[in-house]
């Protein structure tokens, strides 16, 4: 039985649920031939939610990790679940959206971050209440005209819309790869995925966004740290 599963978020975010079968069972958790779940990744926090089985027995999806030697996509339950569970039983998938949908915005947001300053990125994080990007930069940043210009571009109400290139068109233009830490996700088919803020940013990613820069919704650039001599951490949050 083929252990690929298809990462169905990589087309529609906004997929909550979906039917699916497991397809592989061992230690790490649970492999299914479809999903929803993002896999923890690229600084994004792996996905949580629920699947159901025919009987009407629901199990807690407390983590989505992908292996990074091999590429399966792994849904983390209780160890104590594991054995209740066969291959090839269906199962619908039912995400926890209102967790997701926190960290689509924050995702999205920095790619706005990223689109204002103009130096490459040494790493992030996205967690549920905040979001940081770390930046290969010396010259100081001020928090308020950062704060405003992220407000002004996210009032914007800018469309998100993604499209597909290959591996060779993106080892040709190499400045779609904004981050120095993390490279975007390659699959077997040899493309790569772009995801497009209109008329704002441009550049290969693997992650959850929302469709416009308004669902970001107002946020505030809390801290700007100096971690080293050439590196500075912005960390955002909600305004709200």
């Amino acid at each position: 039985m083929s252990n690929t599963t298809n990462e169905l978020f990589r087309n529609d975010s906004y997929l909550k649920t979906c039917d699916a079968k497991v397809i592989q069972i061992d230690e790490r958790g649970v492999q299914l031939d479809q999903t929803v779940c993002y896999p923890h990744g690229g600084g994004q926090l792996g996905d949580q939610g629920k699947l159901t089985f025919a009987d009407g027995t629901a199990l807690d999806i407390i983590d989505t990790q992908k292996d990074r030697a091999t590429g399966e996509l792994i849904h983390v339950l209780a160890p104590e679940h594991l054995s209740q569970l066969t291959e090839g039983d269906a199962a619908t998938i039912e995400l926890d959206w209102e967790r997701r949908y926190k960290l689509m915005r924050f995702h999205t947001c920095l790619h706005l971050v990223c689109a204002m300053i103009d130096a490459p990125v040494n790493g992030g994080s996205i967690q549920l209440d905040r979001a940081r990007l770390d930046f290969d930069l010396k010259e100081p940043l001020d928090k308020e005209q950062l704060t405003e210009k992220l407000n002004a571009l996210i009032e914007k109400n800018a469309s998100i819309s993604m499209r597909w290139i290959t591996d060779a068109e993106l080892d040709a233009h190499p400045e779609l790869v904004r981050t120095m830490s993390v490279k975007p996700p390659r699959n077997a088919e040899g493309t790569i995925r772009l995801v497009e803020i209109d008329g704002i940013d441009l550049q290969a990613c693997g992650g959850t966004h929302v469709s416009t820069t308004k669902e970001i919704g107002p946020m505030l650039v809390r801290k700007i740290e100096n971690k080293g001599k050439q590196n500075r951490r912005i960390t955002v949050v909600s305004a709200d």
